[in-house]
This record gives structure tokens, C-alpha cells and sequence, in this order.
């Protein structure tokens, strides 16, 4: 599916942008105009609009140049489909099965504790009173070495 897919097929859509390098920020994107009547009335009033737009607006711009949002988003997808391979492989549970960059797994709240002492992740939902649903999430600043080493701790409180 390609960008311009998306924007024929969706009322409305976000671009995350953090998780590829932006200063800040996601873009809504209504690719229809008027589609959301009074959209930016509604946001300026709950003080979610910047004022000045511009800098949001250079960023994306720039990501959107010569496929650089592709290419710096490429790493981010390679390193969590490797984690949600080797979840797969020990034998943890998905809760999503995202083609995305972030990979929720559900987790005995035990091995929660045991990995929270070796990674960062979030913690997303309890889901019974023995299991949590938690999220790992890959960025442009991802290395395979440190997928290689969430893969590694995996594997060891599986």
C-alpha cells in the first residue's frame, strides 16, 4: 500500500514522525478538504494547535523528500519484525500482529519483572490477573545490536 493509497482509502490518517527522527509531532492528514468541518476551530480551542505551524510542517516536508521517511523507517521495521519473530520463535503470545514498528506481547507479569530489569518497553494492559500486555517499539535509532540483545534476553525468560 502506498501513501497515495492511503490517502484515497482514509477519512483521515496520522504520520507519526519521533519515531523517525522529527523534533516532535505527528501529521493529521484529511485528504478530502472539508471533510471535517471546523476541524482546526476545534483543536486551536483545546490548545492543541500550534500557532505557528511552519516548523511541524519543515520537518515532514523534509521527510517526504527523495523517500527519506522510507529510508529512515526502514531500520525501525526490519528490527521489530526480528523481535516478533523471535517472540514467535519462544514461544510468547502477540496480542497484536502489527505490520508496524511497535510489537505488543502478552507476558506473565513474572518474566514482565524479570525483563524490566534489562529493557524499556511499555506497559500496555493487564490481561488476566497472571498476564500483561506490554509494547516494545523500534525508531530510526534502533541498532541491530540492540535488537540482537532484547532478542537475547527473550530467549533467556522465555
Amino acid at each position: 500500500m502506498t501513501l497515495t493509497d492511503l490517502a484515497e482509502l482514509s477519512d483521515v490518517f496520522y504520520i507519526g514522525g519521533t519515531k523517525c527522527g522529527a523534533l516532535f509531532g505527528e501529521a493529521v492528514v484529511i485528504p478530502q478538504k472539508g471533510r471535517i468541518p471546523h476541524f482546526f476551530t476545534i483543536i486551536k480551542q483545546h490548545g492543541a494547535l500550534l500557532a505557528k505551524g511552519r516548523i511541524a510542517g519543515i520537518q515532514f516536508g523534509e521527510l517526504f523528500t527523495d523517500g527519506l521517511y522510507l529510508r529512515i523507517g526502514k531500520p525501525a521495521m526490519e528490527a521489530a519484525e526480528q523481535i516478533k519473530d523471535a517472540l514467535k520463535k519462544y514461544g510468547y503470545q502477540l496480542s497484536l500482529d502489527t505490520p508496524t514498528n511497535q510489537i505488543f506481547c502478552i507476558v506473565s507479569n513474572e518474566v514482565m519483572k524479570k525483563i524490566a530489569q534489562d529493557v524499556e518497553f511499555g506497559f500496555w494492559e493487564k490481561y488476566d490477573e497472571t498476564h500483561s500486555v506490554i509494547r516494545f517499539a523500534t525508531s530510526w535509532a534502533t541498532t541491530m545490536e540492540d535488537t540482537q540483545k532484547l532478542i537475547q534476553i527473550l530467549e533467556k525468560n522465555k
